[in-house]
C-alpha cells in the first residue's frame, strides 16, 4: 500500500513539471513576436539589426530633414547626438511632431535606413519617453530637468 502512495505522488509530480514545462514553452512561443527592443540611433549602426527584425527606434528629429512628400510619405532624420539615422514613414504624423522633438519609430531597418510603421511623438512641453531620456543622456545631448516622464 505504501509503494502504491508513493509511486502515485511520483508520478503526480512528474506530470505537473511536465505541464509546467508545457506551459511554459507555449508560453514563450506566443510572447517572441511581440516583444519590440528599443534601440538609440548610436545602437542600430553600432549592431546592425537584421532586416526582419522590427524594433523601436527612438531620437530626436534632426532641424531641416523632415521632407513632405506628395501623399502620406514623409522622410525624416532621427539622431541621437553621436549617431543619425534616415526614417521614412508612410502614414499620418501625429500632430505634435516635428523638428527638434523627441519621437519613437516601430519598424525595421532595412538597407540603411528605417522604415517605420508607427509613429509616436511627445504628448506635451514636458514629456520625453524614458527610453529616449536615457539614451539622450547617455550621449550629452539631454538637457532637460529631470521631469516624471
Amino acid at each position: 500500500m505504501k509503494g502504491l502512495k508513493k509511486k502515485r505522488r511520483i508520478q503526480l509530480i512528474v506530470v505537473a513539471f511536465a505541464a509546467l514545462a508545457i506551459a511554459t514553452g507555449l508560453i514563450g512561443y506566443s510572447l517572441r513576436g511581440g516583444i519590440n527592443y528599443f534601440r538609440s540611433p548610436s545602437q542600430v549602426l553600432a549592431e546592425n539589426p537584421s532586416p526582419n527584425e522590427t524594433f523601436r527606434l527612438g531620437g530626436l528629429v534632426e532641424e531641416g530633414t523632415l521632407d513632405r512628400e506628395q501623399g502620406e510619405t514623409v522622410h525624416f532624420k532621427v539622431t541621437d547626438g553621436g549617431a543619425t539615422i534616415p526614417v521614412v514613414y508612410t502614414g499620418i504624423l501625429p500632430d505634435l511632431f516635428a523638428e527638434k522633438q523627441g519621437m519613437i519609430g516601430t519598424g525595421k531597418y532595412v538597407n540603411g535606413v528605417f522604415h517605420a510603421t508607427e509613429i509616436l511623438a511627445k504628448h506635451d512641453e514636458n514629456y520625453m519617453p524614458k527610453e529616449l531620456k536615457d539614451a539622450l543622456k547617455e550621449q550629452g545631448v539631454y538637457e532637460g530637468a529631470d521631469k516624471k516622464s
